[in-house]
């Protein structure tokens, strides 16, 4: 009986209710353990389980297990903790004049040779990305396995858009850091969705390709419902992981408002740059603006204090991955995210130097509070782009 104890101790308790559902004779897990890799590899092969990707960034595996092995796996002193393999989904022109964008541009920020990381649905090769020369110098593929860009959602070509497009076809629909590199990894599929060990997959390749591709911000357009504390999150850990690993990591904050607590994971973590939406109400006045109803609100399930920062994710126009010289508008935190992104970059192409840590102070102690809005709306304020880059 204690035994038994023990064992669901170390076990996630949507992958228990699987297991005692009996719906499950294989269960998708994420693994996380004391011990050398090898060993763990070997001990889970050993008991008729599949590795699907190795995570050593956050000492974690993701595996197939055979439902009735997860309770001995469990028991093992190299494991730590079995975590549940959840479903993550997808969560210019006025908005770029709303930032001041044009005006860090004129000042030659750009975010030339910075690599953006968009982790998402992958990211067709619209004209504002690879003309006049291919700006997608990198791309992996997690869902299909293919070697060529493409977006058969269409999400990630709009979130890179945001942050990157250097609107070649139409120069109002010009992103944040227009000559800014973006590295694509396609971790969800045609309908917007994939497993948390795709994301945690995707995290890990680009903490091992971040040098080769000069990537400094990963864009996690992305997120599921937070059930537990940062500390035990698997899309948390690894995203706090990254910013570890020296990358700024930024996050949405979920179209789940507007009701309190509704921030989404990875955006939980103290670590990442959370963001949340305004809408700009097709005006460049900061008085006329207002938090979006659909952003989420903090605190977070261990009580911090999030969105970090707001920008503009109403109407957001950007590329089309159906026409690779047209152009959609979207609307969510998931449009917001790319114009931090962008913005980071212009951080990181006026001082490579910045740290993670440093990004996000900038950030954050540069933005302009809207007056009467409670601090779990808004988090520090509306980025303000120049005064980011002392231009204002």
């Amino acid at each position: 009986m204690n035994m038994r104890k023990n064992q669901r101790k170390n076990i996630h308790p949507m992958v228990t209710a699987r297991i005692s559902a009996g719906t499950k004779t294989i269960v998708p897990v994420i693994i996380h353990y004391h011990r050398n890799i090898e060993d763990v590899k070997s001990f889970i092969h050993g008991k008729q389980g599949k590795i699907s990707y190795e995570l050593p960034f956050m000492n974690a595996v993701a595996a197939e297990i055979p439902a009735d092995n997860v309770m001995p796996v469990a028991l093992n002193k190299m494991i730590k903790f079995i975590d549940d393999d959840t479903k993550v989904f997808k969560t210019m022109d006025i908005a770029s004049s709303f930032m001041g964008i044009r005006l860090a541009n004129n000042y030659d920020y750009t975010g030339e040779n910075i690599g953006i990381a968009i982790i998402d649905t992958g990211v067709a090769p619209h004209t504002d990305l690879v003309k006049p020369t291919n700006r997608i110098i990198g791309f992996k593929d997690f869902i299909g396995g293919k070697t060529s860009p493409y977006d058969d959602d269409g999400h990630g070509t709009h979130v890179a858009g945001i942050a990157a497009g250097n609107g070649f076809t139409t120069s109002k629909y010009a992103g944040i850091a227009p000559k800014a590199n973006i590295i694509a990894i396609k971790v969800l599929d045609s309908a917007g969705s994939g497993n948390t060990s795709n994301i945690l997959a995707g995290l890990q390749w680009v903490i091992d390709n971040k040098e080769k591709y000069n990537i400094r911000i990963v864009n996690m357009s992305l997120g599921t419902p937070a059930d537990s504390s940062h500390r035990e999150d698997p899309l948390a850990k690894g995203a706090s992981a990254a910013v570890a690993a020296g990358l700024s990591v930024i996050v949405a904050g979920g179209n789940s408002g507007p009701n309190r607590k509704t921030i989404n994971s990875p955006g939980i973590s103290p670590d990442v740059i959370t963001v949340g939406a305004i809408d700009d109400n097709r005006t460049t006045s900061f008085y006329d603006i207002f938090v979006a109803d659909f952003s989420s609100r903090g605190p977070t399930p261990s009580g911090f204090s999030k969105p970090d920062i707001m920008a503009p994710g109403v109407d957001i126009m950007s590329l089309s991955n159906k026409q690779l010289n047209g152009y959609a508008s979207h609307s969510g935190t998931s449009m917001a995210t790319p114009i931090i992104s962008g913005a980071a970059a212009l951080l990181y192409q006026k001082n490579p130097y910045l740290t993670p840590r440093q990004i996000k102070k900038i950030i954050k102690g540069t933005a302009l509070q809207i007056k009467g809005v409670s601090s779990l709306s808004q988090g520090s304020g509306v980025a303000n782009i120049p005064k980011m880059l002392n231009i204002d």
